[in-house]
């Protein structure tokens, strides 16, 4: 059967798609609401994690000022954790719904960028938590101490620092996910590595301005994000070179078979 045979094969009318599109949505409601059950019952202890590093830095109280503070810290906590878990059943039903209309070398093309997109993702997360939130509150709580004979002293609020903390994950995530990014753009024929190469120094400022939005307003911060971005970009244009010559291989080879069938 060939490429074209296949999409007819796997076309229907449009209601049959919306009744498959909702079908996905409610197997992807179900598995975030199983798992929003699950780490409600352990928020407590996901929050208690989510603080290590800010007892590290030598803070040992969170405070709030508002009734319902505490409780909606945990609901988003709970959420926060059960998108994370349920991730795999909404990537793995996003591709069972797109697959069906893709040619046989699209599928292979996407399914490596789909699964090292929650790999990459939890590295940046990782880099997050273990280097630039320390990091960062070693720098942002040094701010202690008399000021003019009177004493500053930094009692953060719950929801803050929740706040705080997952503005950095989500950064650092999303971040590394840059290489799949330009890869698939490469792939769908938007850019070229030579577009991306002649636009290296864009993409640092580019860098540079995105981790001034994403993080917190001080310079370390910021540095932590970039840096990485501008890393990221360079790799991104490494592997490109390495889908070009895997591309060039392959179509090296359909040819000789093609002259060896005439």
């Amino acid at each position: 059967m060939s490429e074209h045979d296949e999409i007819d094969a796997s076309r229907a009318p449009l209601l049959e798609h919306l009744i498959e599109l909702r079908r996905r949505l409610l197997y992807c409601i179900v598995a975030i609401g199983i798992a929003f059950g699950v780490s409600m019952y352990f928020s407590e202890a996901i929050f208690g994690f989510l603080a290590r590093p800010l007892l590290a830095a030598g803070q040992g109280t969170v405070i709030y000022t508002e009734i319902f503070e505490a409780f909606f810290v945990q609901v988003k906590v709970a959420f926060f954790a059960a998108m994370m878990i349920a991730f795999p059943v909404i990537a793995n039903q996003l591709w069972q719904f797109v697959a069906p209309g893709l040619y046989r070398k699209e599928k292979k093309a996407l399914l490596p960028f789909l699964l090292a997109t929650p790999v990459l993702f939890l590295m940046g997360a990782a880099m997050a938590y273990y280097i630039a939130i320390p990091m960062a509150l070693h720098f942002l709580l040094g701010f202690d101490g008399m000021v003019g004979g009177v004493k500053r002293e930094a009692l953060p609020a719950i929801g803050n620092y929740l706040s705080f903390v997952m503005q950095f994950l989500f950064a650092f995530g999303l971040a590394f996910l840059l290489p799949v990014l330009l890869m698939l753009l490469e792939r769908a024929g938007i850019v070229t590595r030579k577009q991306l190469i002649g636009a290296r120094r864009y993409a640092i400022v580019a860098a540079t301005a995105i981790a001034a939005v994403l993080t917190p307003p001080d310079l370390m911060s910021q540095v932590l994000l970039a840096v990485p971005l501008i890393i990221l970009y360079e790799l991104a244009i490494i592997g490109i070179w390495f889908t070009e010559r895997s591309r060039a291989k392959q179509g090296d080879t359909e040819e000789a078979d093609a002259d060896a069938v005439a």
